[in-house]
């Protein structure tokens, strides 16, 4: 029960890194009158909370499935003290203060509203948060334990950015933007992401084959180990997730012009939502197997 709550743990954590700093990112970068639809500021609000909570729980889940405890144990002080004064406890304590550091992020945009996210000073600073995040949480996987931990930690940035720009935005997307059906948004904001989406898959790619040699190490232990397998299955439904977004994409090129054209007409703009929601569904498999992977030993 403590690995499943782990796993748990972790795919929350994942999910909630992916909404907040992708729809932060498609805030800033696409859609900054975001800002003020109550929409896109719950669903902010919303990754934020699970995010911190989700970190918390992971110190005591970690501490107990360690320790080949119960669930009780992940409930007590004792378990989060051990755990804090370890080598990875300083990695969950930072992250835990980095949520903390982004609810002043996100309080200043939701006050500020779109003048906020087009401030320069905001931006550096909401910057400097989410880098912050995306690295503590890579540093709870495997990518240091490879021959080459620096060009790990770097391909574990680079796919853990692309992954939240894709599924953030991705999320603002069908959430936010899509239930509004306003012509003027759909043509200001879809194709933007349609580009930000085609540069962050390219990045997942790249990097996810670097991590995957770096953990993995052969075609052997791909083949013929449990984490090999979970590996595959990832790809396999990442590709499935990729046919459903160049499905989207062929809609941004065909039939956008005919949807701002008609005013956002719901029968125009249903495919494309179906297609998104889709690709959304998938995307969360996919994150289900990477937070198995995470508690996985890549030698088994």
């Amino acid at each position: 029960m403590v690995r499943q709550g782990l796993v748990a743990a972790r795919w929350t954590g994942y999910l909630a890194l992916a909404l907040f700093v992708g729809g932060l990112a498609f805030v800033t970068l696409l859609w900054p009158r975001g800002a003020h639809e109550p929409r896109a500021r719950a669903l902010l609000g919303l990754a934020w909370t699970c995010g911190l909570l989700a970190s918390v729980a992971s110190i005591g889940l970690q501490g107990a499935y360690g320790a080949l405890g119960g669930l009780r144990d992940a409930l007590r002080a004792e378990t989060y003290v051990d755990v804090l004064t370890t080598g990875p406890g300083v990695v969950f304590a930072a992250r835990v203060l980095l949520w903390v550091l982004a609810a002043v992020v996100l309080s200043a945009l939701l006050q500020g509203g779109p003048g906020t996210s087009r401030s320069p000073g905001w931006r550096v600073g909401a910057l400097a948060v989410c880098l912050g995040l995306l690295r503590a949480t890579g540093m709870a996987g495997h990518n240091s334990e490879g021959s080459e931990p620096t060009w790990g930690a770097l391909a574990d940035l680079v796919h853990l950015l692309g992954v939240s720009l894709w599924i953030g935005g991705l999320a603002m997307l069908a959430l936010a933007v899509l239930p509004r059906r306003r012509a003027g948004e759909l043509a200001q904001v879809v194709p933007g992401y349609s580009r930000l989406a085609a540069v962050s898959v390219a990045g997942i790619v790249a990097a996810g084959l670097v991590l995957a040699w770096q953990v993995v190490g052969s075609y052997d232990a791909l083949l013929h180990t449990s984490y090999g397998h979970l590996l595959l299955l990832k790809t396999g439904v990442l590709g499935v997730v990729l046919t459903a977004a160049l499905a989207s994409r062929q809609w941004v090129r065909t039939r956008l012009d005919l949807a701002v054209l008609l005013r956002g007409d719901a029968a125009t703009v249903r495919p494309f939502g179906y297609s998104v929601a889709a690709e959304t569904g998938l995307v969360l498999v996919v994150l289900a197997v990477t937070s198995l992977l995470v508690t996985a030993n890549p030698g088994q």
